[in-house]
């Protein structure tokens, strides 16, 4: 996983893990290692198979980093799964993305850009958690891409 991605990961998690510890809270866990690395938000009791997959009913939440943005591709997949929360953080453009209110087979129906350095509510549950994103790192742009 690019520098970057496993940055954002880490604070992401390890903000996480400091609101929700020890209280029987959520519980987040770092879930894949490549161009689409996911931090999942698990629901209390959850438990991974022998495989160490979690079932996606006990997901409160998904955060995705993504080097470019597929809003087909994990978009209607969690919103089909259900999980309430899907957040796609994009650090070439500096931005988090949350969806909320998942329609399967639609997709999710509610959606808000949150600029890094702006904290993020993240209504998990019973409990609403605060990621702040201002030490998130922002992506350098791409040698010879177009400007936007």
């Amino acid at each position: 996983m690019p520098d970057v991605q496993r940055r954002i990961v880490a604070a992401a998690r390890e903000q996480l893990l400091r609101q929700s510890g020890g209280h029987g809270g959520v519980r987040p866990v770092v879930d894949g290692d490549g161009p689409r690395t996911r931090l999942l938000v698990l629901a209390p009791g959850a438990s991974s198979d022998a495989a160490g997959r979690y079932r996606t009913a006990d997901a409160l939440a998904v955060l995705e980093v993504v080097p470019v943005p597929d809003p087909a591709g994990g978009h209607r997949a969690h919103a089909d799964a259900r999980v309430p929360l899907y957040v796609v953080v994009d650090p070439g453009e500096a931005v988090c993305t949350v969806h909320s209110r998942p329609l399967p087979g639609v997709g999710y129906r509610e959606a808000e850009r949150v600029p890094f350095g702006n904290d993020l509510f993240l209504p998990l549950g019973e409990r609403t958690l605060v990621l702040e994103t201002g030490d998130f790192p922002v992506e350098p742009p791409t040698p010879g891409a177009a400007a936007g």
